[in-house]
């Protein structure tokens, strides 16, 4: 019997198991969280950097569905300034970054300002404060998931992330949870 867990991963963690060679030792592990099954995967991954829902699952099947096919993942984004509605057509539109040294013009997506602001924990380390200047939240959803895709897509249109918060993978929220919490989903509805 195959088992799935959500998790609200931490700032500073790895979205992996295991260090691998190119891994430092001293870098925070999904492990640390909870006492998962020897085969538990991540569905997909959230950069160290990055904050939010991660899905887990113990069938390789469900991860390739979910990570191969069109399933939304939704991202609240904390910007550098006060975004604008033509910069949000422009990312809606699609933007063109980089992806392994070639450029590359995302698909369409769905985008919008959040007004008002969410609210979510702390993260471990701080974001900078008011001094710094007026920072601004969107919302991004993607049906592709390229390395660092959201962070590359503000910078293009001139908005740099500050905190990157996945808020949705499918049907799957991250609801209430607090980071490092881990919940047992029994059956995945993406």
């Amino acid at each position: 019997m195959h088992k799935h867990f959500k998790i609200f991963k931490p700032y500073g963690f790895l979205s992996q198991f295991r260090s691998s060679q190119r891994t430092r030792r001293n870098k925070k592990m999904l492990g640390e969280l909870g006492n998962f099954p020897a085969e538990t995967m991540a569905i997909g991954r959230l950069d160290e950097d990055s904050e939010g829902l991660l899905l887990l699952t113990t069938d390789g099947k469900v991860s390739a569905e979910i990570t191969g096919s069109k399933v939304q993942k939704e991202y609240y984004v904390q910007v550098d300034g006060i975004i604008g509605t033509n910069e949000i057509q422009e990312l809606k539109e699609g933007v063109s970054i980089s992806i392994n040294g070639k450029n590359y013009k995302t698909k369409p997506c769905r985008a919008f300002i959040l007004d008002p602001a969410p609210v979510f924990p702390p993260r471990s380390k701080p974001i900078r404060d008011s001094r710094h200047g007026p920072t601004s939240w969107i919302s991004v959803t993607l049906t592709e998931g390229k390395f660092r895709q959201v962070r590359k897509m503000t910078a293009a249109v001139g908005f740099p992330t500050l905190r990157l918060v996945r808020v949705r993978v499918g049907n799957e929220k991250l609801e209430d949870m607090t980071p490092g919490e881990v919940r047992e989903v029994p059956n995945f509805k993406y």
